[in-house]
């Protein structure tokens, strides 16, 4: 017989819900509960961002460096922290991804980058685009060094082999956040020179129309909303001054054998 599962502690709460920290038989589970707040509306755009997450680990399912979506009724009808019982609509259920973000990891093998590479396009492969990369605290460095992605509530899916623009455009921003960080993490001395030297500025991508759009016109409109009803993420990132990882030995092939 299964132990109960028991919520073991709140990792966020925000106008749109919170997540938290579950466990069942010493296995943890992370589970986002969308039931909003006090800002009209703000339920029914958590359910449809919780509804975006859930369709694109559906899509990732079995992909090594994502979390893997749960459909277990007892850790969906769990009560949460204060004592209620969301609706199965309200919630989602994942994998816990053990490691740091890599905002505060200490170490980082020399080809981090490029398995982070790798994973982004399997994530494009299966026609699924994260949406949120220029967030350090989405990319989690595991417990074996490899790179991780987490939080698809910005997710779009496509068809797998989409020609679209609007695929073509997120896949582009997608890698053009990973080499953003790339070079913020390999510049000046601080990562490999040949990694830094192949990235460099010569070399990034550019910043799609939609998105130069979007930094020009919607952005500021949509930072003063989120703060003004506290919607805005802290968004941390690793200061300037440091301290930067230690780079330690290439890892390679996750699995022995690549990404599946």
């Amino acid at each position: 017989m299964e132990s109960e599962p028991q919520a073991v502690r709140v990792l966020k709460r925000d106008a749109l819900g919170s997540v938290e920290r579950i466990e069942r038989g010493g296995t943890p589970y992370v589970r986002r509960l969308a039931v909003g707040g006090r800002l009209p509306g703000s339920g029914l755009v958590a359910r449809v961002l919780l509804r975006r997450e859930r369709a694109a680990l559906r899509a990732l399912a079995g992909l090594s460096g994502v979390p893997q979506l749960v459909e277990d009724r007892s850790l969906v009808a769990l009560e949460d922290a204060d004592g209620r019982r969301p609706t199965p609509a309200q919630v989602l259920v994942r994998t816990w991804v053990e490691g740091e973000p890599l905002h505060r990891a200490r170490e980082l093998p020399l080809d981090f980058f490029d398995q982070l590479d790798l994973l982004v396009a399997a994530l494009h492969e299966r026609g699924v685009c994260h949406n949120d990369l220029h967030k350090e605290q989405n990319v989690v460095v595991d417990e074996r060094g490899y790179p991780a992605l987490i939080d698809f509530q910005l997710a779009s899916r496509h068809p797998p082999g989409s020609r679209s623009r609007a695929f073509a455009s997120r896949a582009a921003d997608d890698l053009r956040h990973v080499q953003k960080h790339r070079r913020r993490y390999t510049r000046d001395e601080r990562g490999p020179a040949a990694a830094s030297e192949r990235h460099g500025a010569g070399f990034g991508l550019r910043r799609s129309p939609l998105a130069r759009a979007w930094k020009r016109l919607a952005k500021p409109v949509y930072l003063r909303v989120t703060r003004r009803f506290g919607l805005r993420d802290a968004e941390p990132r690793r200061p300037s001054s440091g301290p930067w990882p230690r780079w330690v030995a290439a890892r390679g092939p996750r699995d022995g054998s690549g990404l599946r």
